[in-house]
């Protein structure tokens, strides 16, 4: 999945609603990649790019990019109040 920094600009208005679509697009993909067999490889686009990857090499990565999502939306929040 794509990280914040890798996204292109956005076109809506609210920038916190993409990091919330983000986010959710990431939950989903962590749950998709946890319902398949362990044995399995996966193919993960990381630039222009896909690599295969062992699955649990994968979630390590979307979790890190979903944690890196929350912190920025949780940042962007802090600094609206």
């Amino acid at each position: 999945m794509a990280s914040p920094s890798s996204l292109p600009a956005s076109s809506s208005e609210n920038p916190s609603s993409d990091l919330l679509k983000e986010i959710r697009s990431h939950e989903i993909a962590i749950s998709e990649l946890n319902s398949l067999a362990t044995s399995r490889n996966v193919y993960q686009k990381n630039g222009g790019l896909f690599f295969r990857k062992s699955i649990q090499t994968a979630i390590q990565s979307e979790q890190k990019q979903l944690d890196t999502a929350k912190e920025l939306l949780q940042k962007m929040d802090t600094d609206l109040k």
